[in-house]
């Protein structure tokens, strides 16, 4: 098996409005139904929400600005770390996501392993 991280971008209801409405209280409770199903089967790694703040860390002169400031479609809002065997296992499996009912991406990475 290899790993391979899911990166959220977009979707209208995130972790952090998840008691804002009753379409976003649904949203959430579809989230942790679709990654318990993962955790069961051993599928899911690790995983968090993201506050929609931070910091940014630039350059040689570590120049620190608020952030991020993208546009909220591209914003990452959270991420997976997901075990299958290739690929497009990975892809096939991100297929069952609740970010695209919301209308939201998500980015399928490898995890590259790295030699010590």
């Amino acid at each position: 098996m290899e790993k391979f991280m899911y990166l959220f971008r977009g979707g209208d209801n995130h972790a952090y409005n998840a008691k804002d409405s009753e379409s976003a209280k649904k949203n959430m409770q579809a989230w942790m139904t679709w990654m318990g199903g993962l955790q069961q089967k051993g599928i899911l790694v690790s995983g968090e929400p993201l506050q929609p703040t931070g910091k940014q860390v630039n350059g040689t002169k570590k120049l620190v600005t608020d952030g991020p400031f993208v546009e909220a479609k591209e914003m990452v809002s959270g991420f997976l770390i997901i075990n299958a065997k290739d690929i497009n296992e990975a892809v096939e499996i991100s297929k069952g996501c609740p970010i695209f009912v919301e209308n939201g991406m998500l980015e399928v990475r490898p995890v590259q392993k790295m030699e010590m």
